[in-house]
This record gives structure tokens, sequence and C-alpha cells, in this order.
């Protein structure tokens, strides 16, 4: 699985959200100032070329739909992002983000309980 641009990733996370869509459909949804659809457009043939894309056409209108899962995307890259910068470790990833107080103790103990939860099933 080819690495996204952060472009790419905005419009994934659109056509994740809308699960079938024309690019019209894509360029609604996105926020004001609005990209021109020639550049949303372009962005779609680049992740169809990645193979993100599954595509059907009805006559002139193509429809997209994602063929990668997002979860299996986020999966992916984030265990990239623990192991390079990390050092594999998800501990260290949490640290990071508790010493620059991106997260709080508050949101420490709900991950606890949502791992105690989750190892309950």
């Amino acid at each position: 699985m080819e690495k996204l641009t952060n472009q790419e990733e905005s419009v994934m996370l659109h056509i994740w959200a809308l699960k079938e869509c024309v690019v019209k459909d894509i360029v609604n949804e996105m926020d004001d100032p609005k990209p021109p659809y020639t550049t949303v457009a372009s962005i779609v043939r680049n992740l169809e070329q990645k193979g993100y894309l599954n595509t059907k056409k009805y006559g002139n209108v193509k429809v997209y739909s994602p063929k990668i899962n997002e979860d299996d995307y986020k999966k992916t890259f984030m265990s990239g992002v623990v192991k390079n910068y990390f050092a594999n470790s998800y501990k260290e990833l949490v640290s990071f983000f508790a010493k620059e107080e991106k997260i709080s103790s508050s949101d420490l103990e709900e991950i606890m309980k949502m791992i105690e939860k989750g190892k309950g099933k």
C-alpha cells in the first residue's frame, strides 16, 4: 500500500465517508474555499492509479468507491509511524503525546478503560 499525500488523504477521507461518489460529490463535501473540480479530479485519478479506488463507469460518468478500507490504511501507516519515530513502541507514542500535552490524564484513564473493556471481549 503506497503512502498518500496530504491532498490524497483529504480526498480519501471524503470518499470513505461517502462510500460511493462522483468527483462533484467530493468537491461539494469539501470546506470553503473549495478546490477546483479539475484539481479534485486529478487527485482522484492518482488514487485510482495507486489502487485505492474501485471505479464503475455509467456512460460518461465514473462512480468511485474505496477499494482500501479506512481502518486498514490507518493500521498500516500508524504502524509505520510507531516503528520509524517511536522505536516500535506504542508506549513511547503515548508518552510523547502526554509530554506534548496533547493527551490529558483523564484521556489516558479513558484509554485504559477502553483497553480493559476490549480485553473482556
